[in-house]
């Protein structure tokens, strides 16, 4: 089994900063990309960015400049750096990681952390 451990949610007032962080940890041969997630009460869960093995970012429209996710391979972990924080960003949000399980695998599978909770206050 592989899983995903996040941390760093909580609440704070708009405009400031929060980190998260998600740690995978369990079978996993090596970690393909990352990315974080996000899911406001009756909404969908919407791609907030992510990270390939090599670096490549992608971000939402809605939090490109003010967000910046990135990674530490040798520790199987994505961070998501949150700055300028709108209410509007106030969702649970999720990491993806992308795992090959084992040294023969020829594709991933993908595993979600927990969820953390992200509340913005005016």
């Amino acid at each position: 089994q592989v899983q995903l451990v996040e941390s760093g949610g909580g609440l704070v007032q708009a405009g400031g900063s929060l980190r998260l962080s998600c740690a995978a940890s369990g079978s996993i041969f090596r970690v393909k990309d990352m990315g974080w997630y996000r899911q406001a009460p009756g909404k969908e869960r919407d791609l907030v960015a992510t990270v390939t093995n090599s670096g490549t970012t992608n971000y939402a429209d809605s939090v490109k400049g003010r967000f910046t996710i990135s990674r530490d391979n040798a520790k199987n972990t994505v961070y998501l750096q949150m700055a300028s924080l709108k209410p509007e960003d106030t969702a649970v949000y999720y990491c993806l990681a992308n795992v090959y399980r084992f040294r023969t695998s020829s594709s991933t599978t993908g595993y979600w952390g927990q969820g953390t909770q992200v509340t913005v206050s005016s």
